[in-house]
């Protein structure tokens, strides 16, 4: 099957979000997503827009996305920060994961960041098996740290 990567439009979004729904269950925390379609609309193509995807096609429908933003780094200077790479799990083992994680590392490299980061859980060994194809590092001494507000 043949694919194609492109600037998610917001036109997307409905699919995006669906996929987001996806990923959500293959994380085994369903319940935890409560974005709307209108507020990733706003987030990502409104005034100021806090996000900017690439979403994989084929034959007419998403199959994958990668969600990234800018983040700041006081070591490091510019990082980009991939919020969520997910391809529907049909559509594995095809490369679209490959070309879209290349894409946002592409993004990095164009835009003169220093670093692309990201989480994996722990238990996703498909992901970090994935990922560690690109020579990539992880980093077991810092933990991830939030607050919930709503």
């Amino acid at each position: 099957m043949t694919f194609s990567i492109r600037k998610a439009s917001k036109n997307d979004i409905p699919a995006i979000l669906s996929l987001v729904h996806e990923l959500a269950v293959y994380e085994k925390a369903p319940h935890e997503v409560i974005n709307t379609v209108d507020q990733m609309t706003e987030d990502g193509f409104g005034k100021n827009p806090l996000f900017y995807c690439y979403v994989a096609e084929a034959e007419s429908q998403i199959i994958g996305f990668a969600l990234y933003y800018y983040r700041y780094s006081t070591w490091k200077g510019k990082v980009i920060y991939l919020e969520d790479l997910y391809v529907q799990e049909n559509m594995r083992q095809l490369g679209v994961g490959k070309a879209l994680f290349s894409k946002i590392i592409e993004v990095a490299q164009e835009e003169n960041c220093q670093r692309v980061s990201w989480q994996v859980l722990e238990w996703n060994t498909p992901a970090i098996k994935f990922y560690e194809k690109f020579k990539a590092g992880f980093d077991p001494e810092w933990w991830n740290g939030y607050v919930e507000l709503r």
